[in-house]
């Protein structure tokens, strides 16, 4: 059951992985288009709301599987003095502290996008909404929940690194 669980965090965390290299493939391509055509004087309008919008999309939906593959930076020279034990005691602990938090984060963009849909805010140039970027991320956060949760399943296991 567990490795089950495990494995569809994976495959979550990977389909948010390509989603977020597609909108990182298309923010390089529009800037580098905008600024070639700088140089003729035909700038493509709008190019920096839709560069924000696609690096919250890239920065959101990468979090997921950055954290499965431990991308992150981990000082562990302190933690490696314990016995193993109390470094899955640590572990869980901090699991638990950031799973309030991007449970916590995730929550209120849920809230901040039904009131970006309520109010009908849009950015300035291209008249964008923003609440699908805020609910994108917000999603994006949930499903590092479920990340926190395959590691608290890998600890349990004894498979945890």
């Amino acid at each position: 059951m567990g490795k089950a669980v495990v494995s569809f965090i994976y495959a979550l965390s990977r389909f948010m992985q390509v989603i977020a290299g597609i909108a990182l493939v298309f923010m390089m391509t529009l800037t580098t288009c905008d600024v070639l055509l700088r140089i003729f004087s035909k700038p493509i309008i709008g190019t920096y709301e839709m560069v924000a919008f696609t690096g919250g999309v890239v920065i959101g939906f990468s979090l997921p599987i950055t954290s499965f593959v431990r991308g992150q930076i981990f000082v562990d020279f302190f933690y490696q003095k314990f016995p193993q034990f109390w470094q899955n005691v640590f572990n869980v602990v901090t699991r638990l502290m950031v799973m309030v938090l991007f449970l916590f984060i995730g929550w209120n963009l849920m809230i901040l996008a039904s009131d970006m849909v309520r109010s009908g805010e849009v950015s300035l140039t291209l008249q964008l909404p923003f609440y699908p970027v805020a609910y994108g991320i917000g999603i994006a956060c949930f499903v590092q929940c479920l990340v926190i949760v395959g590691d608290l399943i890998k600890i349990a296991g004894g498979q945890y690194e």
